[in-house]
């Protein structure tokens, strides 16, 4: 266990290794699932103030969805998360699926056309990394958990190009905890692993 300030990271976060390989799981994050993406109250509003920009990317039975039930679920063991179709194991009401069959979420979309300045939840930009307060919510835990089979070709990607799951995180890492942060871990970790430039696609 890796601990800075508050925050407890698993050694896994420094030792394994992880890229996602989009061409081969598909975003298949996006939809499989016990719910859907946990959200913070502040993401909560943003969704609000940027549906209406995103909408027109969702297919008809999210925005039918939507329209039934709204944005967001509650969840009894993540509390807030966004919509799914159908089930709490259904699809994100925010994904959509490209010309190659790649589920993309409405968000990332819209940001990266430069039309709005928020990613997508911090939740699903730092998968499959996982961040949960502790019982009191007086520190918080770091952990590493890939989905076994879904996230198979993103570790054995990792492993052949030699990226740290920490490394391919890092955007998301600082977004969520600031560059202090960041730099502390990076130094713990470079006893074990040479620093690699990986610049996310």
């Amino acid at each position: 266990m890796i601990v800075i300030d508050n925050i407890l990271i698993s050694e896994d976060v420094v030792d394994k290794r992880f890229v996602c390989d989009l061409n081969k799981c598909k975003g298949g994050c996006c939809e499989e699932g016990d719910a859907g993406a946990p959200v913070e109250e502040e993401e909560m509003q943003i969704i609000r103030e940027v549906y209406d920009q995103v909408k027109h990317l969702l297919p008809p039975d999210a925005i039918r969805e939507i329209d039934r039930t709204g944005l967001f679920a509650k969840d009894d063991e993540f509390g807030w998360v966004t919509n799914t179709i159908g089930s709490n194991k259904g699809i994100c009401v925010f994904a959509f699926h490209d010309e190659a069959g790649i589920i993309k979420c409405a968000f990332e979309q819209v940001y990266r056309e430069g039309k709005i300045s928020w990613k997508k939840p911090i939740s699903c930009h730092l998968y499959p990394i996982t961040a949960k307060k502790g019982t009191n919510g007086d520190y918080e835990r770091v952990n590493y958990e890939p989905r076994e089979v879904l996230c198979k070709p993103g570790c054995n990607l990792g492993e052949e190009l030699k990226v740290p799951v920490y490394q391919f995180l890092k955007e998301p890492l600082i977004r969520k905890y600031g560059e202090e942060f960041y730099n502390a871990l990076d130094s713990i970790a470079k006893g074990d692993w040479e620093e690699i430039d990986f610049k996310e696609k």
